[in-house]
């Protein structure tokens, strides 16, 4: 018969850390250990206290065994009940385990209306940070109800609950905030991509297509162009250091002061200092950041391309006729935010009918396979080599399959942007 017992009370044991472990509700795992408890522990009143956000003597009734209605303490807070002072408030403040065998209540007690009939009464204390934020009270009808030799096993047992509802607790909270969270970068993503042209310009003589891939909600990558007098356009493509809100932030800032130079067909090296100017008095430097740019004015009319960088990587030029590569790197300083005083220095190209034109971020090239190798420039020269009968767009898409294949199409950990001009 022993055997028996205590074979039925492994399994009921067992079942119990079963139930525990399915739960992802702290509500419904309350209930579930709450069924079993009552099995195994039968008692005739069981009531649940929290002191939590709350001063000395005041407490809360959490849950009631005679309750009728399911409440939820996490969600319903204003439905439980306020009490202040008394023997439950006298025990919880206690911070003690105690078993109270001939329980007598002066009617004046707060809680008397819960504690009427019982006369014995066992609490155990819910320890957080050291403290009784929560206790479990156990009544029974008769005096000398609990034996004193169970109490250490029912102290560490509720505990041991208690953390692990309060981990799922956590949990949901965690969960609701990185929901919360989530949300707002999705609105910051949505206004930072709000800020890109809504669609590519028709520019004499180019062929244009693009491609903007973010590594989070929000980035730091940009591109504009700005139509400019005499048929000349300017291309410019930008990467704020950093990733996420504070890359999109920045990426924002740099946007809008872009958009208040007075765009002119003057030097491109003019709105790089401009921009600078305004980004490492005001902005980049406090913030700890900095912007690589590079700045094109494309001539329609001369078929060139004057040219300034700020530490950006340089575009890639592929001439169908020589069938070669040439890097657009004759005129290059420091990137934007640093210092206020940097001179950018212009350089020009000549361009003509078949030319490709690379725009490109380091979230292109710098993106890594399984064995930690980088894409490189000379895989887009290699995937260039092959683009004289393709458009612009074809030449995009070739790039972008490209990196995503090298890297078994895992996700990007850095923006990635491409700006692709065929010259016809």
């Amino acid at each position: 018969m022993a055997q028996e017992s205590w074979q039925e009370r492994l399994e009921d044991v067992y079942e119990l850390m079963r139930d525990m472990s399915r739960q992802t509700d702290p509500q419904e795992m309350v209930k579930a250990y709450g069924l079993r408890v009552r099995k195994m522990f039968p008692v005739d009143r069981r009531i649940s206290l929290s002191r939590r956000e709350l001063a000395r003597p005041q407490f809360r009734i959490t849950r009631d065994s005679e309750w009728q209605e399911d409440i939820n303490p996490w969600k319903q807070q204003d439905r439980l009940p306020l009490l202040s002072g008394g023997l439950l408030a006298e025990l919880m403040y206690s911070n003690r385990p105690r078993i109270i065998d001939d329980l007598q209540v002066d009617s004046a007690d707060p809680a008397a209306a819960y504690l009427a009939g019982q006369r014995s009464l066992m609490a155990i204390p819910m320890l957080d940070n050291g403290e009784a934020m929560n206790m479990v009270i156990s009544l029974r009808r008769e005096p000398h109800g609990f034996e004193n030799e169970r109490l250490p096993d029912s102290v560490w047992l509720s505990n041991l609950f208690g953390r692990a509802t309060h981990n799922l607790v956590l949990k949901d909270q965690v969960r609701a905030a990185y929901d919360a969270v989530d949300r707002e970068l999705q609105i910051v993503g949505d206004i930072q991509r709000s800020l890109l042209p809504k669609v590519v310009p028709t520019i004499d003589g180019l062929d244009l297509a693009v491609f903007y891939q973010t590594s989070q909600q929000a980035g730091g990558d940009y591109y504009d162009f700005f139509p400019l007098v005499e048929g000349k356009w300017g291309v410019l493509i930008a990467d704020v250091s950093g990733h996420g809100t504070p890359a999109a932030v920045m990426m924002a800032i740099t946007h809008s002061i872009a958009h208040l130079y007075p765009h002119d067909p003057g030097r491109p090296g003019d709105l790089l200092e401009f921009v600078n100017g305004h980004l490492a008095g005001r902005y980049a430097s406090d913030a700890g950041t900095f912007v690589t740019a590079f700045y094109g004015i494309y001539d329609s009319l001369s078929r060139t391309l004057t040219y300034s960088s700020a530490g950006h990587n340089p575009p890639r030029l592929w001439k169908c006729r020589d069938h070669a590569a040439h890097s657009l790197d004759g005129a290059s300083n420091l990137p934007l935010g640093l210092t206020t005083d940097t001179k950018y220095s212009d350089a020009v190209v000549s361009l003509e009918s078949g030319d490709r034109l690379v725009f490109y971020t380091d979230g292109i090239t710098e993106a890594s396979n399984l064995e930690d190798e980088q894409f490189g420039v000379k895989r887009v020269d290699a995937i260039l080599s092959t683009s004289c009968g393709e458009p612009a767009q074809g030449i995009v898409d070739d790039i972008v399959r490209g990196v995503r294949e090298f890297t078994a199409d895992a996700p990007p950990t850095d923006d990635r942007s491409l700006v692709v001009a065929r010259i016809f």
